[in-house]
């Protein structure tokens, strides 16, 4: 397929990440760069800790940064939290778990005794809380540091239930830390560190913060500081306490990435000028007019939603799983994705993993409204109607109704 010389309007990115990046957060990130040791630099970096500490309902929480991706965050927690002898247990929940797992286990043998575990996950269903519990209960010895949650996996679009885990490191009487990667969480769905018993937060900024990929950050209570300190390991850009200093050139191990602080205080000023519920509320409406959609398109037998259990639906991205028996007669996610794309300006993404082939995935995070998301759905019926790919119809007047009936209840 010809790609365009030129892309008039706007091609929608409905991927689960990067997301949309607002006019707002662009024009900040354009600003000149500041000398270190100008005290913009110094009062920049200070709104940014106490906006994520709000952001996360962290409470005292120390936040800090990286320059880095979320699979770099994966690291920063791994290094800071293995120990000698210690074990890290990572609850099965997909794609992004088991690259969490396989990542930490290499990191784990540069340190003696160190352990991964993992706990099982069947496909479509979120995190059983159930096999944590067990996990914890069996480790009579308590070698087991911290219990490691994705909270939702983009991959199978499936968000698990925080407060289950919490319940179960509870009920096993364990001191486990509880570590959550919310980089599909924040600003979509509701997460409250303090209430939740949650000791480290780790992130990254492509996803409902409406940054651009690059910056990453961790929210660490001082029961996890506390741990980490007497467990010094093979790390140093990593290491959180050191970043625990006054010193811009400290708090980044070298030079602060300037313009995604100020990105990121400008979309800290969009997500509290819009206020926190209310984002909350955009994302579930929003994510429920797609699950609409779905529903309909998965009356023709060909499509359906992956996530097997409801209440587990992500309201960051959706994937849509095409039957095993359509795709032995042609129908490929990957042609879907790539007519959505280059015919009618709807980029969405794909299967990862197991799932790669098998899944489309509509990203409705960030910066989203009703019309972006109606559109992406026009633009996917288009999509699947030129490939001749079997759906049932109404999708769209189904999202439609959804959103109307959303908005009447809020009046």
């Amino acid at each position: 397929m010809l790609h365009p010389g030129r892309i008039p309007g706007t091609r929608l990115l409905h991927s689960a990440g990067p997301t949309r990046v607002p006019d707002e957060v662009m024009h900040a990130m354009q600003r000149p760069m500041m000398d270190l040791a100008d005290p913009r630099v110094a009062e920049l970096i200070a709104d940014c800790e106490a906006g994520m500490r709000r952001l996360l309902a962290a409470g005292d929480a120390d936040v800090v940064f990286y320059a880095a991706n979320g699979h770099g965050m994966w690291e920063a927690v791994a290094v800071n939290l293995m120990a000698p002898g210690k074990v890290l247990l990572i609850a099965g929940g997909g794609h992004f778990s088991d690259s969490w797992a396989r990542q930490s286990e290499t990191l784990a043998g540069a340190v003696s005794g160190a352990q991964v575990q993992r706990t099982p996950h069947r496909e479509g269903h979120p995190i059983d809380a159930a096999a944590i519990e067990q996990a914890l209960r069996d480790d009579r010895e308590q070698r087991i540091a911290a219990v490691l949650v994705v909270h939702t996996d983009t991959a199978s679009g499936i968000t698990s239930d925080l407060a289950a885990v919490r319940r179960a490191i509870d009920a096993a009487r364990h001191p486990a830390l509880f570590v959550v990667d919310a980089v599909a969480t924040v600003a979509a769905a509701p997460l409250a560190m303090r209430e939740m018993g949650i000791d480290v937060v780790m992130g990254a900024s492509h996803k409902g913060l409406m940054l651009p990929p690059g910056l990453g950050y961790a929210a660490v209570n001082a029961r996890a500081m506390a741990w980490t300190a007497p467990h010094p390991g093979a790390r140093f850009y990593w290491d959180w306490t050191l970043r625990r200093s006054e010193q811009q050139y400290r708090k980044f191990c070298g030079t602060p990435p300037l313009a995604h602080l100020q990105g990121l205080r400008a979309a800290l000023g969009l997500i509290e000028l819009e206020g926190l519920a209310q984002v909350h509320a955009r994302h579930r409406r929003l994510a429920g007019a797609v699950h609409a959609a779905v529903q309909c398109w998965a009356e023709a037998g060909a499509l359906r939603l992956h996530c097997k259990v409801a209440p587990a639906l992500s309201t960051s991205v959706t994937a849509i799983e095409v039957d095993a028996a359509q795709r032995q007669r042609g129908v490929d996610p990957e042609a879907i994705r790539s007519v959505a794309r280059e015919r009618f300006q709807v980029a969405i993404a794909g299967g990862l993993g197991p799932l790669a082939g098998r899944v489309f995935r509509i990203g409705h995070l960030g910066d989203m409204n009703d019309a972006t998301v109606l559109a992406a759905l026009a633009g996917l019926e288009a999509a699947m109607s030129t490939l001749l790919v079997p759906y049932g119809r109404g999708g769209l007047e189904a999202a439609v109704a959804h959103l109307v009936q959303a908005h009447a209840a809020r009046a």
